[in-house]
């Protein structure tokens, strides 16, 4: 396990070179640039900008260099803790970024443990009661929360707690609080509208998991291996967490890769929806104008954060189930 953990951790480096490399790629592949962007909007409300003035900007933003002169001076200013400089929103991406990546991982790991959370016992629990009113609920659970859209499940929510409830669940803070330093009352305050978002980005996470489990329990409830556990008079309960629990919980460890993007691109909807301070609106808004620097800079970090979740639920799986070597 010691050698695994330390031929993954230096493949971790050569592996974010290429994701920089990749992320800086996808964010410059359309054509022209954040200026020609810029000027294309004004040019539709009749502003009128000459040459010299569009050819001083760009090497201002040093938008006229080779790309891998581009691309090079971006990563090295990482070293220097320097992701470049955001065009539209005419501030460092590092402030931009710190201001929104805590709330971006509060609500992802906040959702990933609410899906496991529920999805894991309830998988469980319709297995061993199959077909029973339970079973049946939860099946027609799974198939709602898959096929209703995260951000029709946010407007729902929004207008029952508009119209009956006299609130307003959008965003993460209340207003007295945005801005404001960080204590007890404004956690609470966090808690109190976290829930919103985590429901909307999870539900359908979480339904997909529970058939997952449930398919895995069935599997291994079938197996001989539970038939001599009963023969031999063990606990039924005893039987069902010892053996087949562990193994129908390893899909969902390894899924955690899968998920942690999944939570990122659902919690872009859904944070325009409900307007949350998260990278994904960003990410979204700097697509759309091309600001280059900004936009790689939030992909390289989605990208690294699967990586890193990537290894972790390997170490993991590794440990819940003593059958996985890596040695």
């Amino acid at each position: 396990m010691t050698n695994f953990i330390i031929r993954r951790t230096l493949l971790l480096i050569p592996t974010l070179l290429l994701i920089s490399l990749i992320s800086f790629a996808i964010i410059t592949l359309p054509p022209g640039d954040y200026l020609t962007a810029y000027i294309q909007q004004l040019s539709q409300t009749g502003v009128e900008v000459d040459q010299a003035t569009i050819q001083n900007l760009r090497t201002q933003y040093g938008l006229n260099q080779p790309w891998p002169v581009q691309y090079y001076k971006w990563v090295e200013g990482f070293f220097h803790g320097d992701f470049g400089y955001s065009f539209q929103l005419e501030e460092p991406v590092l402030d931009i970024i710190s201001r929104r990546i805590g709330f971006t991982v509060i609500l992802s790991l906040a959702t990933l443990l609410f899906q496991w959370i529920f999805a894991i016992p309830i998988g469980i629990y319709s297995a061993v009661k199959q077909y029973s009113p339970f079973d049946y609920f939860f099946t027609l659970f799974g198939f709602i929360g898959l096929s209703i859209p995260n951000f029709l499940l946010a407007l729902i929510l929004m207008f029952i707690g508009f119209n009956f409830f006299g609130v307003n669940v959008g965003g993460l803070l209340s207003a007295k609080y945005i801005g404001a330093s960080w204590s007890f009352s404004k956690i609470i305050d966090l808690l109190a509208h976290l829930w919103i978002p985590i429901v909307v980005v999870g539900t359908a996470g979480m339904a997909g998991l529970i058939r997952i489990v449930r398919g895995q329990m069935l599997d291994e409830l079938g197996k001989q291996y539970m038939r001599t556990a009963r023969s031999k008079g063990v606990p039924e309960w005893k039987a069902i967490l010892k053996y087949p629990t562990r193994l129908a919980i390893n899909p969902v460890i390894s899924r955690a890769a899968v998920t942690i993007p999944k939570i990122v691109s659902r919690g872009t909807i859904a944070g325009i929806v409900l307007g949350l301070p998260i990278l994904g609106p960003t990410l979204m808004t700097a697509l759309r104008s091309q600001d280059m620097y900004l936009g790689g800079t939030i992909i390289l970090m989605q990208s690294t954060l699967v990586v890193i979740t990537v290894f972790l639920s390997d170490v993991l799986l590794a440990v819940v189930d003593p059958r996985i070597k890596y040695d």
